[in-house]
């Protein structure tokens, strides 16, 4: 369905109106095609509208992050972690919001191709590994049985592995300490540790998407798809559709995305007032 008029009913502080403007959405409706237009401007405008660092960002960059998720098929939604709009601070552009791909994202797109009969990756906790052989890429470990007790147990590695419907099979395993060093080589924010970078607030969640990006990249099958999410991953879509990529930008910062009390009460009580199905409930 192409997006129509009826869209100005969606007012929130700045995005909506931009979404109604008559070249937003001829641009919306070349990338939604016959998907719901609708739908989709109600999923970003309930995004912005629970993330007020969000909604200081540029409404372009926002727009463009969010039709490059619509074309990889992806959900804006944070609780399901496919793909995430981060708001970052250009001190060129002023308020960014950056493409960041989840490693559900990842998982996605890699089924999505039917290539995979098998794929996966794995927090190793602390006495649980036996060994690991590069070599012949072969895991022993003796997985604790108690949920609880592994979830609080100290994590000391991840593994991932796939499996083709050939049978072919490839498998990694990297220590906390190598996932540590990398973090602090490619994420300036990780760098700074002032809490609010994804690895600080999500290592383990940083951590898996580090481990399918390297096993699947390198050795796996891509799809056109998953060829466009990696390349544009922890980007800002500038207008022209070229790619800046800010994290490793000393010139960037990322904004905090906590939200105060206030704020929390401010979306609730607006949330419990609206009748238009908007789904306000989106948390990071």
């Amino acid at each position: 369905m192409a997006v129509g008029n009826s869209l100005t009913a969606r007012k929130s502080t700045g995005i909506a109106a931009y979404l109604t403007q008559e070249a937003v959405k001829n641009q919306i409706n070349n990338v939604i095609g016959g998907k719901s237009g609708q739908r989709f401007i109600s999923a970003i405008v309930s995004a912005v509208n629970n993330n007020a660092a969000l909604q200081e960002c540029t409404n372009q960059s926002i727009l463009s992050g969010a039709l490059l998720g619509e074309s990889l098929n992806l959900s804006p939604s944070p609780q399901l972690g496919q793909y995430y709009l981060v708001p970052f601070n250009d001190r060129n552009k002023g308020k960014v919001a950056q493409f960041q791909l989840g490693y559900k994202g990842y998982i996605q797109l890699a089924i999505r191709s039917g290539q995979y009969k098998k794929l996966n990756v794995l927090a190793i906790k602390e006495g649980e590994l036996v060994r690991f052989d590069p070599l012949n890429e072969e895991i022993e470990v003796h997985l604790i049985e108690d949920e609880e007790a592994r979830e609080q147990a100290e994590t000391i590695g991840y593994y991932a592995m796939f499996e083709y419907t050939n049978g072919f099979k490839k498998a990694i395993y990297w220590s906390k300490k190598k996932m540590e060093a990398h973090a602090l080589k490619y994420s300036k924010g990780y760098q700074a540790k002032k809490g609010y970078t994804f690895w600080e607030k999500d290592f383990d969640g940083m951590a898996y998407k580090t481990m399918l990006r390297q096993l699947i990249s390198k050795w796996g099958i891509m799809s056109i798809d998953m060829m466009s999410a990696m390349d544009a991953d922890m980007a800002v879509i500038n207008d022209d559709g070229t790619k800046t990529y800010v994290d490793n930008d000393s010139d960037a910062e990322i904004i905090d995305m906590e939200q105060s009390q206030e704020e929390k009460n401010r979306i609730f009580r607006k949330r419990t007032e609206c009748s238009s199905g908007i789904v306000w409930e989106i948390k990071r």
